[in-house]
């Protein structure tokens, strides 16, 4: 089987990497940090934005799957260099770029999301994220390099933590019955991309060559609100119906002063204002993932909350 390095292990890479291991590849993990050997999995500590360091690592492997995102905060200043030395890997190595993208490019539209957008946003981290494909993809069309870019929503399903909108702020809480709080209009239809379908999308682009050069959108289910979403998984946990309140824009600003986070979420408060939804019928048309039925999704994060949670009391 094929070498394949994993950049990032937070809940994408990691369940990128271990999907990559259980179908027999040879996995190479790059963090900062490092982490003691898996089973089939290699971690390397290097900053990934040293591209002649990243390309030693990179040497022999049949594809570089970007899924590492600097702090919220630092977008604007750590994405351009992390990118140029993903793409400086790809092209000294030949190893295909499969980079995780975000919905942000867009910017605020009014239906629902085909690839076929343009990459319109004008607040900073939306045309951080979009620059990044735009350097990948112009390098692909003057035969540098080879990249495909699997754009994803909101993560949502079994290792998606603390920046989940439907993770750590709620599970913990849905878990015992109580009120949970969201951003935005909790009734607003929104696209979740379940993890497991984000992983099985980049791993099944990276052996697709009609799939690289463009972007594509990770399978996905109908769009559901956060309220039907907290609905489904508090009957699946057998709570009992549980209070869904959005936060005011007054809440949010005072929470901003003590929060960096809070502070850069405001530039994407639109993606909860508002009927957010993804079409993903160019990926099902072409390729064969398709998005985990729902049902599955909640049971699964259910379950792997609880457990979660029984283990770190």
């Amino acid at each position: 089987m094929s070498v394949h390095v994993v950049i990032g292990f937070g809940p994408a890479g990691a369940a990128t990497a271990r999907l990559l291991a259980e179908q027999g590849h040879s996995v190479r993990v790059v963090t900062r940090s490092g982490r003691s050997r898996e089973p089939g999995i290699e971690h390397v500590a290097l900053d990934a934005a040293d591209s002649e360091r990243l390309s030693a690592a990179v040497r022999g492997a049949a594809a570089i799957y970007s899924c590492a995102a600097p702090p919220y905060h630092r977008w604007a200043s750590d994405w351009p260099p992390l990118a140029s030395s993903l793409s400086a890997a790809a092209e000294d190595t030949g190893a295909v770029l499969v980079m995780l993208g975000n919905l942000y490019g867009y910017g605020p539209v009014d239906g629902t999301m085909t690839e076929e957008l343009p990459l319109a946003a004008t607040g900073p981290k939306g045309r951080v994220r979009a620059g990044v494909w735009e350097q990948a993809r112009k390098l692909h069309e003057q035969g540098r390099i080879k990249a495909v870019e699997v754009r994803a929503s909101d993560f949502f399903g079994p290792g998606a933590t603390d920046g989940g909108h439907l993770a750590a702020r709620v599970m913990p809480r849905l878990l015992r019955g109580k009120a949970v709080s969201t951003l935005g209009d909790p009734d607003a239809p929104h696209s979740w991309s379940y993890l497991p379908d984000v992983a099985a999308a980049l791993v099944e682009v990276a052996g697709e060559e009609r799939a690289w050069g463009r972007a594509w959108h990770v399978p996905t289910e109908p769009a559901l609100s956060v309220r039907e979403m907290v609905g489904r998984l508090a009957d699946q946990a057998g709570t009992g119906p549980v209070a869904v309140r959005g936060l005011s824009p007054a809440v949010l600003g005072l929470a901003s002063v003590f929060s960096p986070l809070i502070r850069e979420l405001k530039e994407i408060r639109y993606q909860f204002d508002r009927p957010f939804v993804v079409d993903s019928s160019a990926y099902e048309a072409a390729f064969a993932v398709r998005a985990t039925p729902v049902a599955e999704q909640v049971k699964a994060t259910v379950d792997w909350w609880r457990e979660r949670l029984a283990t770190t009391r």
